[in-house]
């Protein structure tokens, strides 16, 4: 058991399970709220290109990572941007978004626009019906794209791999150039604490989701 203690003590396993957590994080956040906007616009709006535009967002799902990986090294590389964690978490945002446009508007789909309708009836404006309504009834899919995200960033080494500067070193890829000298005992630790954390999370969540099915019955 000295293992689950000492990991915390190796410094640049912490450091690069810090930058993973401020990843994922950010990234995911960041996709939520520019996949949701676009994902209801463009379930509510014609516009010129925007066949054009719903197409570009599956190039990230579609494409090989290596390839994604490339070309975002390249772009950095051509607005002589320094490769850290600003260029990773651009990398993550990049092919997180489109999950997260594809979960909200499979829920936008079998939504009840009558619903918004009666709520400006009643007096809300645009931004209240949206707060109070829309996301509201949307929000299951935000979640789903939100975890999607977050899997992903946490678990991605390729994207990664291309887009990473000194300093800015994340778990999947310590643990990858680790593999090259040996993976030590404390990684196995680790993992096996973030393999806890995720079971506790999913018994919660489905205890929760229990309760409202009984409470509904």
């Amino acid at each position: 058991m000295k293992w689950y203690g000492s990991f915390y003590q190796n410094r640049t396993l912490m450091e690069s399970l810090y930058n993973t957590l401020i990843i994922a994080v950010v990234s995911t956040v960041i996709s939520v709220i520019i996949g949701t906007i676009g994902a209801v616009g463009m379930s509510r709006y014609n516009f010129k290109g925007k066949r054009i535009v719903d197409m570009l967002l599956y190039v990230p799902i579609v494409i090989p990572e290596i390839v994604l990986g490339v070309a975002m090294m390249s772009i950095f590389s051509i607005c002589n941007m320094p490769m850290g964690l600003f260029t990773m978490i651009l990398g993550h945002i990049t092919f997180c978004i489109p999950f997260v446009v594809i979960s909200v508007r499979a829920r936008i789909a079998g939504f009840d626009k009558n619903l918004e309708e009666a709520a400006m009836d009643l007096g809300a404006n645009h931004l209240k019906t949206f707060m109070r309504v829309t996301l509201p009834l949307i929000m299951p899919g935000v979640i789903s794209g939100a975890t999607l995200s977050l899997s992903l960033s946490l678990d991605d080494v390729v994207i990664s791999f291309f887009c990473s500067g000194p300093g800015s070193t994340t778990l999947p890829l310590k643990i990858l150039e680790m593999v090259k000298h040996g993976v030590s005992p404390e990684v196995n630790a680790l993992s096996t604490i973030i393999t806890l954390v995720i079971v506790v999370f999913i018994s919660l969540n489905t205890q929760s989701q229990i309760k409202k099915m009984k409470a509904v019955a």
